[in-house]
């Protein structure tokens, strides 16, 4: 009598494979968009806040300024700001990092206070990273 194989049976998986194969076929982070980062900010901390990327001893940290839109000496109109978000996610989006931004941006307990920025150090590697931190310096 032939034997016949079933192969719709699930296995499970042990728990360290598990890991490491999740880890190898978790598909990127998906980019940045601005409404996405607009509305993150607007729930976190009802205020749309200027994000800035700024190098500091060959680093690129990515700030969160306690400037925000909705201020009447706020120095862009929504478009501007509009643009001036489309470009530093750009930079984070090229980088890689989008996960690491999104997480940040969801889990800091802190809050920007007038003169002081939250900061998230930016852990860019590799040529493009160096090419965009050599551009910021000039």
């Amino acid at each position: 009598m032939p034997v016949n194989l079933c192969n719709d049976w699930c296995l499970p998986v042990p728990a360290a494979s598990a890991s490491v194969l999740d880890i190898a076929s978790a598909p990127p982070d998906p980019p940045l968009s601005v409404d996405e980062v607009m509305a993150c900010l607007r729930q976190r901390w009802r205020a749309t806040y200027d994000l800035q990327l700024v190098v500091r001893r060959r680093r690129l940290y990515l700030q969160v300024m306690w400037a925000y839109l909705e201020q009447q000496s706020f120095p862009m109109d929504l478009e501007t700001y509009r643009q001036h978000l489309g470009e530093v996610l750009d930079v984070v989006n090229r980088l890689g990092l989008a996960g690491d931004v999104r997480q940040w941006l969801c889990s800091t307990r802190d809050k920007p206070r007038l003169g002081k920025a939250l900061s998230l150090p930016l852990e860019a590697t590799g040529p493009e990273a160096e090419t965009l931190i050599k551009e910021f310096l000039v």
